[in-house]
Protein backbone atom coordinates (compact mmCIF):
# COMPACT_ATOMS: atom_id res chain seq x y z
CA UNK A 1 0.00 0.00 0.00
CA UNK A 2 1.13 3.54 -0.68
CA UNK A 3 0.52 7.20 -0.45
CA UNK A 4 1.39 9.52 -3.52
CA UNK A 5 1.44 13.31 -2.94
CA UNK A 6 1.87 15.23 -5.77
CA UNK A 7 2.56 19.31 -5.63
CA UNK A 8 -0.28 19.53 -3.20
CA UNK A 9 -1.49 22.85 -2.19
CA UNK A 10 -4.15 23.99 -0.05
CA UNK A 11 -4.93 27.92 0.90
CA UNK A 12 -7.88 29.19 3.67
CA UNK A 13 -8.75 31.77 1.24
CA UNK A 14 -6.24 33.99 0.50
CA UNK A 15 -3.88 32.49 3.50
CA UNK A 16 -1.37 29.67 1.49
CA UNK A 17 -1.21 26.88 3.70
CA UNK A 18 0.54 24.09 2.18
CA UNK A 19 2.66 24.86 -0.73
CA UNK A 20 3.27 22.08 -3.41
CA UNK A 21 4.39 19.21 -0.77
CA UNK A 22 5.71 16.23 -2.54
CA UNK A 23 6.41 12.90 -0.95
CA UNK A 24 5.65 8.85 -0.92
CA UNK A 25 5.07 6.79 1.75
CA UNK A 26 5.59 2.91 1.06
CA UNK A 27 4.59 -0.19 2.84
CA UNK A 28 7.54 -1.48 5.56
CA UNK A 29 7.65 2.05 5.94
CA UNK A 30 7.83 4.88 8.71
CA UNK A 31 7.48 8.24 7.85
CA UNK A 32 7.81 10.91 10.22
CA UNK A 33 6.69 14.67 9.11
CA UNK A 34 8.58 16.84 11.53
CA UNK A 35 7.83 20.73 11.91
CA UNK A 36 6.74 23.35 14.37
CA UNK A 37 3.37 23.95 15.82
CA UNK A 38 1.19 25.71 12.49
CA UNK A 39 3.29 24.31 9.43
CA UNK A 40 0.48 22.40 7.91
CA UNK A 41 1.05 19.13 9.38
CA UNK A 42 -2.74 18.75 10.55
CA UNK A 43 -4.17 20.10 7.36
CA UNK A 44 -2.11 17.75 5.22
CA UNK A 45 -3.39 15.14 6.98
CA UNK A 46 -6.86 15.85 6.34
CA UNK A 47 -6.17 16.64 3.08
CA UNK A 48 -4.65 12.46 2.44
CA UNK A 49 -7.95 11.60 4.09
CA UNK A 50 -10.41 13.31 2.28
CA UNK A 51 -11.69 15.84 4.58
CA UNK A 52 -10.08 18.71 2.62
CA UNK A 53 -10.92 18.69 -0.98
CA UNK A 54 -10.29 21.72 -2.54
CA UNK A 55 -6.65 21.35 -2.78
CA UNK A 56 -4.74 21.60 -5.54
CA UNK A 57 -2.08 19.11 -7.14
CA UNK A 58 -2.74 15.34 -6.08
CA UNK A 59 -2.97 12.87 -3.16
CA UNK A 60 -2.83 9.74 -4.44
CA UNK A 61 -3.71 6.00 -2.38
CA UNK A 62 -2.17 2.97 -4.65
CA UNK A 63 -2.12 5.14 -7.72
CA UNK A 64 -6.44 6.33 -7.03
CA UNK A 65 -7.30 9.76 -6.68
CA UNK A 66 -8.45 10.18 -2.95
CA UNK A 67 -11.27 12.59 -3.69
CA UNK A 68 -13.11 9.67 -6.07
CA UNK A 69 -13.04 7.56 -2.91
CA UNK A 70 -15.89 7.22 -0.81
CA UNK A 71 -15.57 6.69 3.42
CA UNK A 72 -16.15 3.47 3.61
CA UNK A 73 -13.95 2.49 0.99
CA UNK A 74 -11.42 5.13 2.50
CA UNK A 75 -11.84 2.94 5.91
CA UNK A 76 -10.55 -0.32 4.32
CA UNK A 77 -7.15 1.51 3.39
CA UNK A 78 -6.41 3.95 5.93
CA UNK A 79 -6.92 4.05 9.91
CA UNK A 80 -6.48 7.79 11.37
CA UNK A 81 -5.14 7.84 15.26
CA UNK A 82 -6.04 11.32 16.34
CA UNK A 83 -3.55 12.87 19.22
CA UNK A 84 -6.41 12.49 21.95
CA UNK A 85 -10.03 11.71 21.61
CA UNK A 86 -12.57 12.39 24.51
CA UNK A 87 -15.77 10.26 23.68
CA UNK A 88 -19.08 11.71 25.00
CA UNK A 89 -19.81 8.44 26.78
CA UNK A 90 -17.41 6.08 29.35
CA UNK A 91 -17.39 3.34 27.31
CA UNK A 92 -15.01 0.20 27.63
CA UNK A 93 -12.03 -0.07 26.35
CA UNK A 94 -12.69 -3.54 25.28
CA UNK A 95 -16.12 -1.39 23.01
CA UNK A 96 -13.69 1.51 22.04
CA UNK A 97 -11.14 -1.41 20.13
CA UNK A 98 -14.64 -3.08 19.09
CA UNK A 99 -15.69 0.01 17.32
CA UNK A 100 -12.53 -0.17 15.11
CA UNK A 101 -14.19 -3.30 13.24
CA UNK A 102 -17.49 -1.72 12.00
CA UNK A 103 -16.09 -1.04 8.49
CA UNK A 104 -16.78 -4.61 8.00
CA UNK A 105 -20.03 -4.92 9.11
CA UNK A 106 -23.30 -3.76 7.36
CA UNK A 107 -25.64 -1.26 8.76
CA UNK A 108 -27.87 -3.42 10.54
CA UNK A 109 -25.23 -6.14 11.58
CA UNK A 110 -23.55 -6.32 14.90
CA UNK A 111 -20.09 -7.70 15.86
CA UNK A 112 -19.57 -11.51 15.59
CA UNK A 113 -17.52 -13.96 17.32
CA UNK A 114 -14.79 -13.12 14.75
CA UNK A 115 -14.84 -9.19 15.59
CA UNK A 116 -14.49 -9.68 19.26
CA UNK A 117 -11.85 -11.82 18.52
CA UNK A 118 -9.87 -9.40 16.60
CA UNK A 119 -10.39 -7.26 19.64
CA UNK A 120 -9.11 -8.93 21.78
CA UNK A 121 -6.38 -10.25 19.50
CA UNK A 122 -5.47 -6.25 18.90
CA UNK A 123 -5.20 -5.31 22.98
CA UNK A 124 -3.37 -8.31 24.03
CA UNK A 125 -0.63 -7.52 21.08
CA UNK A 126 -0.67 -3.92 22.51
CA UNK A 127 0.03 -4.91 26.00
CA UNK A 128 -3.46 -3.52 27.32
CA UNK A 129 -5.59 -6.98 27.72
CA UNK A 130 -5.96 -6.20 31.61
CA UNK A 131 -7.87 -2.61 30.43
CA UNK A 132 -10.71 -4.64 29.01
CA UNK A 133 -13.56 -3.77 31.12
CA UNK A 134 -12.13 -0.29 32.15
CA UNK A 135 -13.72 2.50 31.21
CA UNK A 136 -11.72 4.49 28.60
CA UNK A 137 -12.12 7.98 29.92
CA UNK A 138 -10.66 6.29 33.65
CA UNK A 139 -7.24 5.16 32.01
CA UNK A 140 -4.29 7.15 31.29
CA UNK A 141 -3.38 9.15 28.34
CA UNK A 142 -0.41 6.41 27.24
CA UNK A 143 -3.17 3.62 27.37
CA UNK A 144 -5.80 5.67 25.33
CA UNK A 145 -3.25 6.46 22.68
CA UNK A 146 -2.89 2.19 22.95
CA UNK A 147 -6.32 1.45 22.88
CA UNK A 148 -6.75 4.10 19.55
CA UNK A 149 -3.93 1.81 18.09
CA UNK A 150 -5.62 -1.25 18.40
CA UNK A 151 -9.18 0.22 17.23
CA UNK A 152 -7.19 1.27 14.07
CA UNK A 153 -5.42 -2.19 13.83
CA UNK A 154 -9.00 -4.19 13.83
CA UNK A 155 -10.09 -1.44 11.21
CA UNK A 156 -7.46 -3.85 9.08
CA UNK A 157 -6.56 -0.84 7.50
CA UNK A 158 -2.82 -0.83 5.91
CA UNK A 159 -2.00 2.64 6.25
CA UNK A 160 -2.13 4.14 9.35
CA UNK A 161 -1.74 8.30 9.71
CA UNK A 162 -0.98 9.44 13.30
CA UNK A 163 -1.14 13.13 14.65
CA UNK A 164 1.36 13.32 16.77
CA UNK A 165 1.22 9.77 18.55
CA UNK A 166 3.53 10.49 21.51
CA UNK A 167 2.01 14.50 22.26
CA UNK A 168 1.17 14.40 26.21
CA UNK A 169 2.82 11.24 27.50
CA UNK A 170 5.43 10.20 29.82
CA UNK A 171 8.76 9.03 28.31
CA UNK A 172 7.99 5.25 29.35
CA UNK A 173 4.66 6.13 27.35
CA UNK A 174 5.88 7.45 24.03
CA UNK A 175 8.65 5.03 23.89
CA UNK A 176 5.97 2.19 24.40
CA UNK A 177 3.93 3.82 21.33
CA UNK A 178 7.01 4.31 19.53
CA UNK A 179 8.27 1.13 20.11
CA UNK A 180 4.73 -0.49 18.59
CA UNK A 181 4.65 1.65 15.67
CA UNK A 182 7.89 0.88 14.61
CA UNK A 183 6.87 -2.88 14.79
CA UNK A 184 3.91 -2.42 12.52
CA UNK A 185 6.09 -0.76 9.93
CA UNK A 186 8.27 -3.84 10.01
CA UNK A 187 5.12 -6.02 9.31
CA UNK A 188 4.24 -4.33 5.80
CA UNK A 189 1.98 -1.38 7.56
CA UNK A 190 2.19 2.26 5.61
CA UNK A 191 2.60 4.70 8.59
CA UNK A 192 2.58 8.21 8.69
CA UNK A 193 3.25 10.03 11.87
CA UNK A 194 3.60 14.04 12.50
CA UNK A 195 5.94 14.85 15.49
CA UNK A 196 7.82 17.63 17.24
CA UNK A 197 10.84 15.35 18.57
CA UNK A 198 13.89 15.34 16.68
CA UNK A 199 15.57 12.92 18.58
CA UNK A 200 12.68 10.31 18.23
CA UNK A 201 12.56 10.72 14.76
CA UNK A 202 15.75 10.28 14.31
CA UNK A 203 15.98 7.24 16.43
CA UNK A 204 12.17 5.30 15.02
CA UNK A 205 12.02 6.71 11.34
CA UNK A 206 12.72 5.04 7.82
CA UNK A 207 11.52 8.17 6.30
CA UNK A 208 11.72 12.19 7.47
CA UNK A 209 10.01 14.60 5.83
CA UNK A 210 10.96 18.30 7.25
CA UNK A 211 8.07 21.12 6.86
CA UNK A 212 8.10 24.42 7.80
CA UNK A 213 5.88 27.29 7.21
CA UNK A 214 3.79 24.95 4.49
CA UNK A 215 7.28 23.87 2.50
CA UNK A 216 9.09 20.58 2.65
CA UNK A 217 12.62 21.77 4.11
CA UNK A 218 13.96 18.05 3.32
CA UNK A 219 13.31 14.51 2.52
CA UNK A 220 15.18 11.42 3.00
CA UNK A 221 16.76 8.90 5.50
CA UNK A 222 17.30 10.41 8.80
CA UNK A 223 21.17 9.93 8.69
CA UNK A 224 20.47 12.11 4.98
CA UNK A 225 18.18 14.79 6.60
CA UNK A 226 19.17 15.63 10.15
CA UNK A 227 21.91 18.61 10.59
CA UNK A 228 21.83 21.52 13.03
CA UNK A 229 21.15 23.93 10.44
CA UNK A 230 18.02 21.84 9.50
CA UNK A 231 16.86 21.95 13.46
CA UNK A 232 17.74 25.76 13.72
CA UNK A 233 15.46 26.64 10.46
CA UNK A 234 12.50 24.23 11.92
CA UNK A 235 12.83 25.55 15.41
CA UNK A 236 15.05 28.55 15.35
CA UNK A 237 17.13 27.05 18.18
CA UNK A 238 20.78 26.37 17.64
CA UNK A 239 22.18 22.82 18.13
CA UNK A 240 24.83 20.72 19.04
CA UNK A 241 24.10 17.03 17.20
CA UNK A 242 25.88 14.30 19.24
CA UNK A 243 25.93 11.08 17.78
CA UNK A 244 25.42 7.75 19.57
CA UNK A 245 26.26 4.33 19.01
CA UNK A 246 28.20 4.39 15.44
CA UNK A 247 25.69 7.15 14.49
CA UNK A 248 22.57 4.94 14.98
CA UNK A 249 21.20 7.88 17.02
CA UNK A 250 21.60 11.51 17.08
CA UNK A 251 20.76 13.65 20.22
CA UNK A 252 19.98 17.76 20.22
CA UNK A 253 22.05 19.69 22.88
CA UNK A 254 21.23 23.32 23.23
CA UNK A 255 24.52 25.56 21.98
CA UNK A 256 22.86 27.98 24.90
CA UNK A 257 23.81 25.53 27.75
CA UNK A 258 26.97 24.39 26.05
CA UNK A 259 28.52 28.18 26.57
CA UNK A 260 26.64 28.38 29.60
CA UNK A 261 29.24 25.72 30.71
CA UNK A 262 26.89 23.18 32.34
CA UNK A 263 27.53 20.58 29.77
CA UNK A 264 31.10 19.71 28.41
CA UNK A 265 31.95 17.20 30.65
CA UNK A 266 28.31 15.70 30.44
CA UNK A 267 28.73 15.78 26.65
CA UNK A 268 32.23 14.27 27.14
CA UNK A 269 30.68 11.46 29.66
CA UNK A 270 28.13 10.56 26.87
CA UNK A 271 31.01 9.86 24.18
CA UNK A 272 32.90 7.46 26.55
CA UNK A 273 29.88 6.04 27.35
CA UNK A 274 29.03 5.28 23.90
CA UNK A 275 32.38 4.31 22.79
CA UNK A 276 32.73 1.90 25.91
CA UNK A 277 29.55 0.42 25.13
CA UNK A 278 30.54 -0.31 21.12
CA UNK A 279 33.39 -2.25 22.31
CA UNK A 280 31.67 -4.36 24.69
CA UNK A 281 29.26 -5.52 21.96
CA UNK A 282 32.14 -6.30 19.78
Amino acid sequence: MSIEVANLSFSYGDRLILDRINFVAKDQELLSILGPNGTGKSTLFRCILGLLSKYRGKALLNGRDIRKLGIREMAQYIAYIPQSHYPSFNYTVFDMVLMGTTVQLSSLSSPSLKQRKLAESALERLGIIHLKERGYTQISGGERQLVLMARALVQEAKILILDEPTANLDFGNQIRVLTQIKSLAKEGYTIIQSTHNPDQTFLFSDKVLAMKDGKVLALGSPCQVFSQELIYQLYGIDVELQSLYDDKARVCIPKSIIEAGSLPRFSSYIHRKSKKSMQKNQ
